[in-house]
């Protein structure tokens, strides 16, 4: 009989422990999140006064993570977890059962929930079963993608950084308005790059880019898969491609962890392109950042869909 995932994590744990060195409290305020953007964002925010780790690696789907040993030794020590809360790491749980830090723990002083801070798309109005595929119950929590949330989750940061250290606030406040500033210099520039497509529509390979497009201007009610979660079927592939061709639709939109042979296929077939977005910092060389990221999604975007 398999034991419980935390299970493992633990003992694992207690084997590594003896290894780690002592830490000193004049150290920087150790950081953990979940994902790599929330890792940049907490870096751009706290400078030299962060040392900042991340769980899930943006070389794959954030869903689908199981965390390791040294994971739970990174969450034991933590001064600081922030995670997007809802139900896109199903993984988040056991983890934190693993590392039993009540501080970090949801409700915690140390815990950050990037959630409660965003308007949230795609609420369901209705019970969800799991006969429509992995559907999220609290909404979509692809949040980050857009730059306007990008903001507020930059200030939730700020915020919860400032109330542990309070002697460095103003260092904390400083770095915010900084990227802020860079922000609300590129968001125009990204918009007015996809402008003469407003309203246009692509297709998705998952469910995963809704602020994306909102903040973008474009349409994606369709994707490859036919239900969330479940892998393409020929069927929904042949509907794709007919949808394709009778919209004369430009694109099929994914993250670059998917893999891409039924995008190329549908994409070949109706004469339209593969787009490969970044969905979190560091899944490309070219997203090294929040700021790069967000400047390559839009290009792409931009460049797939110029006639």
């Amino acid at each position: 009989m398999k034991r419980p995932l935390q299970v493992i994590l633990v003992l694992s744990a207690l084997i590594w422990c003896e290894r780690l060195p002592t830490v000193d409290a004049a150290q920087r305020l150790r950081v953990v999140t979940t994902l790599s953007t929330y890792a940049d964002l907490a870096k751009t925010i706290g400078g030299d006064r962060v040392e900042v780790s991340y769980v899930a690696s943006p070389k794959f789907n954030p869903h689908f993570i199981e965390p390791k040993p040294s994971d739970v030794l990174k969450v034991q020590r933590a001064e600081l977890f922030i995670h997007s809360g809802l139900d896109l790491e199903l993984w988040r749980g056991p983890l934190l059962d693993a590392a039993s830090h009540r501080d970090v723990m949801p409700g915690g002083s140390r815990e950050l929930d990037l959630s409660r801070g965003v308007q949230l798309l795609e609420i369901p109005d209705h019970p969800v079963s799991r006969a429509e595929g992995d559907m999220h119950l609290y909404g979509n929590p692809h949040y980050w993608m857009s730059p306007d949330n990008g903001k507020i989750i930059a200030q939730e940061i700020a915020d919860k950084l400032s109330d542990i250290d309070p002697p460095h606030a103003p260092a904390y406040e400083r770095n915010l308005q900084q990227l802020v500033q860079q922000l609300d210099a590129k968001i125009p520039e990204w918009q007015q790059r996809l402008a003469p497509f407003k309203g246009q529509e692509v297709i998705g390979y998952h469910n995963e880019w809704p602020y994306l497009m909102q903040f973008t201007g474009l349409r994606m009610e369709h994707f490859l898969e036919p239900k969330p979660g479940i892998p393409p079927t020929p069927k929904q592939l042949g509907w794709v491609t007919d949808y394709l061709r009778q919209r004369h639709a430009q694109a099929v939109v994914q993250a670059s962890y998917q893999s891409r042979e039924a995008a190329d296929q549908v994409a070949r077939r109706a004469g339209a392109k593969t787009v490969i977005l970044c969905q979190n910092v560091g899944e490309l060389p070219a997203c090294g950042n929040y700021m790069a990221m967000l400047e390559y999604d839009t290009a792409q975007l931009s460049q797939a869909l110029t006639p």
